[in-house]
Protein backbone atom coordinates (compact mmCIF):
# COMPACT_ATOMS: atom_id res chain seq x y z
CA UNK A 1 0.00 0.00 0.00
CA UNK A 2 1.22 3.31 -0.88
CA UNK A 3 1.05 6.05 1.89
CA UNK A 4 1.10 9.66 1.95
CA UNK A 5 4.51 10.79 2.53
CA UNK A 6 4.82 14.25 5.51
CA UNK A 7 6.24 17.32 4.45
CA UNK A 8 8.24 19.65 5.82
CA UNK A 9 7.63 21.34 8.45
CA UNK A 10 6.22 18.60 10.49
CA UNK A 11 7.04 17.95 13.55
CA UNK A 12 7.15 14.33 13.40
CA UNK A 13 10.16 14.62 11.09
CA UNK A 14 12.38 16.24 13.77
CA UNK A 15 11.57 13.66 16.03
CA UNK A 16 13.59 10.81 17.16
CA UNK A 17 12.22 7.59 16.38
CA UNK A 18 12.02 4.65 18.76
CA UNK A 19 13.89 1.35 18.80
CA UNK A 20 11.95 -1.46 16.95
CA UNK A 21 11.69 -4.53 19.48
CA UNK A 22 9.25 -6.67 17.71
CA UNK A 23 10.18 -8.60 14.31
CA UNK A 24 6.72 -9.64 13.47
CA UNK A 25 4.36 -9.58 10.13
CA UNK A 26 3.52 -5.86 11.55
CA UNK A 27 7.31 -5.09 10.75
CA UNK A 28 7.53 -7.03 7.16
CA UNK A 29 4.38 -4.89 6.41
CA UNK A 30 5.75 -1.77 7.34
CA UNK A 31 8.63 -2.12 5.00
CA UNK A 32 6.76 -3.65 2.13
CA UNK A 33 4.38 -0.62 1.84
CA UNK A 34 7.48 1.75 2.85
CA UNK A 35 9.28 -0.09 -0.28
CA UNK A 36 5.72 0.74 -2.80
CA UNK A 37 5.85 4.14 -1.33
CA UNK A 38 9.32 4.70 -1.91
CA UNK A 39 9.33 3.31 -5.19
CA UNK A 40 6.32 5.47 -6.43
CA UNK A 41 7.49 8.79 -5.49
CA UNK A 42 10.41 7.82 -6.98
CA UNK A 43 12.95 7.86 -4.43
CA UNK A 44 16.06 6.06 -3.36
CA UNK A 45 15.56 5.68 0.40
CA UNK A 46 12.91 6.69 2.83
CA UNK A 47 12.74 6.59 6.72
CA UNK A 48 9.69 4.88 8.41
CA UNK A 49 8.89 9.10 10.81
CA UNK A 50 7.92 10.07 6.91
CA UNK A 51 4.99 7.91 6.67
CA UNK A 52 4.49 8.89 10.23
CA UNK A 53 5.70 5.72 11.70
CA UNK A 54 8.15 6.77 14.50
CA UNK A 55 9.92 3.62 14.54
CA UNK A 56 13.94 3.07 13.67
CA UNK A 57 13.07 1.71 10.21
CA UNK A 58 14.64 2.45 6.94
CA UNK A 59 14.53 1.32 2.98
CA UNK A 60 16.77 2.31 0.34
CA UNK A 61 17.59 0.78 -2.83
CA UNK A 62 20.43 3.17 -5.14
CA UNK A 63 20.49 0.74 -8.18
CA UNK A 64 19.46 2.87 -11.12
CA UNK A 65 20.65 0.73 -13.77
CA UNK A 66 20.02 -2.87 -13.47
CA UNK A 67 18.42 -5.18 -11.48
CA UNK A 68 17.08 -3.60 -7.48
CA UNK A 69 18.54 -4.11 -4.65
CA UNK A 70 15.94 -3.11 -1.69
CA UNK A 71 17.31 -3.37 1.99
CA UNK A 72 15.28 -2.80 4.67
CA UNK A 73 17.18 -1.98 7.67
CA UNK A 74 16.07 -2.03 11.28
CA UNK A 75 17.75 -0.01 13.88
CA UNK A 76 20.63 0.75 11.68
CA UNK A 77 23.87 2.49 13.06
CA UNK A 78 26.85 3.96 11.92
CA UNK A 79 29.55 1.67 12.97
CA UNK A 80 32.07 3.35 11.57
CA UNK A 81 32.54 6.62 9.11
CA UNK A 82 35.59 7.55 6.97
CA UNK A 83 37.61 10.60 7.26
CA UNK A 84 37.42 11.67 4.01
CA UNK A 85 34.50 13.53 3.17
CA UNK A 86 32.24 13.87 -0.63
CA UNK A 87 29.69 15.93 -1.44
CA UNK A 88 26.55 15.15 -2.92
CA UNK A 89 23.48 16.68 -4.24
CA UNK A 90 21.02 15.86 -1.91
CA UNK A 91 16.96 15.97 -2.12
CA UNK A 92 14.45 14.22 0.38
CA UNK A 93 10.82 12.91 -0.88
CA UNK A 94 9.89 14.65 2.38
CA UNK A 95 10.93 18.13 0.59
CA UNK A 96 9.74 17.82 -2.65
CA UNK A 97 11.86 19.84 -5.82
CA UNK A 98 14.68 20.96 -3.56
CA UNK A 99 18.57 20.56 -3.80
CA UNK A 100 21.31 21.06 -2.02
CA UNK A 101 24.90 20.03 -1.41
CA UNK A 102 25.48 18.24 1.67
CA UNK A 103 29.21 16.45 2.81
CA UNK A 104 29.12 13.78 4.63
CA UNK A 105 32.02 10.90 5.45
CA UNK A 106 32.36 8.78 1.97
CA UNK A 107 32.52 5.57 3.25
CA UNK A 108 30.52 3.86 6.62
CA UNK A 109 30.16 1.12 8.08
CA UNK A 110 26.86 -0.03 9.14
CA UNK A 111 25.38 -2.36 11.45
CA UNK A 112 21.12 -3.11 11.45
CA UNK A 113 18.70 -6.03 12.09
CA UNK A 114 17.01 -7.24 9.15
CA UNK A 115 13.34 -8.15 9.23
CA UNK A 116 14.14 -11.72 11.01
CA UNK A 117 15.92 -9.57 13.81
CA UNK A 118 18.92 -10.99 12.36
CA UNK A 119 22.28 -8.79 12.55
CA UNK A 120 23.61 -7.40 9.84
CA UNK A 121 26.67 -5.42 8.98
CA UNK A 122 28.09 -3.79 5.83
CA UNK A 123 29.97 -0.90 4.87
CA UNK A 124 28.63 1.79 2.26
CA UNK A 125 30.78 3.86 -0.58
CA UNK A 126 29.54 6.27 -3.06
CA UNK A 127 25.68 7.37 -3.62
CA UNK A 128 24.75 3.63 -1.15
CA UNK A 129 26.88 5.50 1.57
CA UNK A 130 25.15 9.26 1.26
CA UNK A 131 21.95 7.93 1.08
CA UNK A 132 22.06 5.50 4.14
CA UNK A 133 23.69 8.21 6.26
CA UNK A 134 20.87 11.00 5.32
CA UNK A 135 17.66 8.28 6.25
CA UNK A 136 19.40 7.49 9.55
CA UNK A 137 19.53 10.94 9.69
CA UNK A 138 15.72 10.99 9.71
CA UNK A 139 15.40 8.26 12.52
CA UNK A 140 17.20 11.31 14.37
CA UNK A 141 14.68 13.67 13.73
CA UNK A 142 17.73 15.39 11.91
CA UNK A 143 17.41 16.62 7.89
CA UNK A 144 19.19 17.80 5.19
CA UNK A 145 18.33 21.07 5.47
CA UNK A 146 19.89 21.06 9.23
CA UNK A 147 23.21 21.04 7.20
CA UNK A 148 22.31 24.18 5.37
CA UNK A 149 22.90 28.03 6.41
CA UNK A 150 20.16 29.77 8.36
CA UNK A 151 18.85 31.32 5.35
CA UNK A 152 18.64 28.36 2.82
CA UNK A 153 16.51 26.77 5.37
CA UNK A 154 14.04 29.13 6.09
CA UNK A 155 13.95 29.72 2.45
CA UNK A 156 13.08 26.32 1.60
CA UNK A 157 10.56 25.63 4.74
CA UNK A 158 8.73 29.03 3.76
CA UNK A 159 8.18 27.33 0.21
CA UNK A 160 7.43 23.79 1.53
CA UNK A 161 5.24 25.73 3.91
CA UNK A 162 3.30 27.49 0.66
CA UNK A 163 3.37 23.70 -0.83
CA UNK A 164 1.31 22.19 2.10
CA UNK A 165 -1.29 25.46 2.03
CA UNK A 166 -1.43 24.92 -1.77
CA UNK A 167 -1.97 21.20 -1.45
CA UNK A 168 -4.16 21.87 1.32
CA UNK A 169 -6.40 24.11 -0.94
CA UNK A 170 -6.49 21.74 -3.67
CA UNK A 171 -8.11 19.28 -1.02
Amino acid sequence: MIRPILIHPDPRLKKPCDTVVVFDGDLRKLAEDMFETMYDAPGIGLAAPQIGVMQRVLVMDCIKDGPPRPMALINPRVVWASEDLSSYEEGCLSIPDQYAEVRRPAEVRVAWHALDGSEQEEQFAGLWATCVQHEIDHLEGKLFIDYLGPLKRQMITRKMEKLKRERARQG
